[in-house]
C-alpha cells in the first residue's frame, strides 16, 4: 500500500461530520506537516479549525492549495475505509480526503525549491449551511491568498471553471387542522407543501441551460410537518436547494419563487455561482499538466455544486475546482479511484514545478 493511500485512510478514518473529530483530524494534518519540517498554524472559526502552511520563497507566483476536512453525516462504517481493486471506499473519500491526501503529498513535495510560493489552506466548515463567519472567507480575508487557487472538490481530473450557485429556500405553507379520522374537513398542509415544490420544478427558470449545465438543480431536502398522527397537520415548513446558473439571476429566480401562492419564504442561503477566465496563464499551466498526463479535455466541466472557490473569487483570485476520480460523494458508497489519485499528485506537482517558466516571477500574491 502506498504511502499516499495510507494518508487518505487514515483522513477517512475521522469523524469530521463533529467538533470532535475535525479537531482531532486538523491535528493530525498539523502534526504530518511538522514531522516533514514545515511549519503550519491553526486558527479557529466558530470554534472549528483552520489552518495554514506554506513553503518556498517569499517571493514570485503564488499558488493556493485549498481544501477542506469537514464530511456530510455518514453512519459509523463509512469511516472505517476499505480497499478494493482501485476503489478506496469511505465517507470523505470522494468529497475531499482523498483529493486532500494528495494535496499534502504534493505540498510536501514542493518544500525545497525556491521558484515558487505554494500555500496549504484548510477549513473545517464548507459543507456547513451557515453563510456568515465561513472558514474560508476568514482565511481569505486575512490576506492568505495568491495568483491562483485550486479547491480539491471532486471534479474526475477534469478542471471544473464553472460552478452553480446555490439558493437555499425555506417555505412555511400553512393548511387548516381536523381530526385524522376526518381529513375531508381539514387542508393538510405536508400535502400542499409538496405541491410546492412541484411547482418550483416548474418555473421558467427551472428550463433554462447553458454551454456548461443543461439545467438547474432543484431539491427538496427537508420537510417537517405534522405534530400529531391524528390531526391532520395546519402547518409545514420545507427546505428547497436550488442550484442556479452562473448566468441566472438570483433575484429573479427568488421571484419566482415568492410569487408561488399559499407559500411565505421564512429564510434564505445563498453562495453565489463560480467562473474562471479561460485565458488565465495560471489555468493554461494546469491544464497542461494535466494533458501532460494523458488526460484529455481537461477544462470542458461545469460543477453542478459550489465550494469555497467563490471565497477566492470574491477577492479577484481566479480559483478552480480540481479533484480525482470516484463516485457516489454524500451516498453511501462514497468511493475515490486510488490510481487518480497518483496522478492527481503527479499534475499538481508538475503544474507548480513548472509554473514559474510558465509566468515568470509573476504578481506577489501576499
Amino acid at each position: 500500500m502506498s504511502d499516499l493511500v495510507a494518508l487518505a485512510q487514515r483522513l477517512i478514518a475521522y469523524d469530521t461530520c463533529e467538533p470532535d473529530g475535525l479537531r482531532l483530524c486538523s491535528g493530525f494534518i498539523k502534526g504530518w506537516l511538522e514531522a516533514r519540517g514545515i511549519e503550519a498554524r491553526e486558527e479557529t472559526v466558530r470554534e472549528l479549525p483552520v489552518l495554514f502552511a506554506e513553503v518556498g520563497p517569499d517571493h514570485g507566483p503564488t499558488v493556493v492549495l485549498h481544501g477542506h476536512i469537514d464530511v456530510v453525516p455518514a453512519y459509523p462504517e463509512q469511516f472505517k475505509p476499505r480497499v478494493e481493486g482501485d476503489r478506496l471506499y469511505g465517507r470523505g473519500a470522494y468529497d475531499m480526503k482523498g483529493a486532500l491526501a494528495a494535496m499534502l503529498a504534493a505540498f510536501a513535495d514542493m518544500r525545497e525549491q525556491d521558484a515558487v510560493r505554494v500555500r496549504l489552506g484548510i477549513v473545517a466548515d464548507e459543507e456547513d449551511e451557515d453563510t456568515e463567519n465561513k472558514g474560508s472567507d476568514f482565511m481569505v480575508d486575512s490576506g492568505f491568498i495568491g495568483d491562483f487557487a485550486i479547491t480539491g472538490e471532486p471534479t474526475d481530473m477534469h478542471i471544473g471553471v464553472e460552478a452553480k450557485g446555490v439558493l437555499a429556500v425555506r417555505l412555511e405553507v400553512l393548511g387548516r387542522a381536523a381530526h385524522g379520522s376526518t381529513p375531508w374537513l381539514g387542508d393538510n398542509a405536508v400535502l400542499k407543501a409538496i405541491d410546492v415544490f412541484r411547482s418550483i420544478e416548474s418555473l421558467p427558470f427551472s428550463r433554462e441551460s447553458s454551454a456548461f449545465f443543461d439545467r438547474p438543480s432543484i431539491n427538496l431536502g427537508r420537510i417537517m410537518g405534522g405534530d400529531a398522527l391524528n390531526k391532520v397537520p395546519d402547518r409545514c415548513v420545507i427546505d428547497v436547494d436550488i442550484r442556479y446558473l452562473p448566468d441566472q439571476d438570483l433575484e429573479e429566480i427568488l421571484g419566482q419563487v415568492t410569487a408561488l401562492p399559499g407559500c411565505n419564504v421564512i429564510s434564505t442561503f445563498t453562495r453565489p455561482p463560480a467562473s474562471v477566465e479561460r485565458d488565465s496563464p495560471y489555468l493554461r499551466a494546469l491544464s497542461d499538466a494535466a494533458g501532460a498526463a494523458g488526460l484529455l479535455e481537461t477544462m470542458s466541466v461545469g460543477r453542478d455544486g459550489s465550494s469555497d472557490a467563490v471565497s477566492f473569487l470574491r477577492a479577484g483570485v481566479p480559483a478552480v475546482e480540481y479533484g480525482p476520480a470516484g463516485e457516489g460523494h454524500h451516498g453511501p458508497e462514497e468511493w475515490v479511484s486510488i490510481s487518480s489519485l497518483e496522478t492527481y499528485r503527479q499534475v499538481l506537482t508538475h503544474f507548480l514545478r513548472d509554473l514559474p517558466a510558465r509566468v515568470g516571477d509573476g504578481p506577489d500574491g501576499a
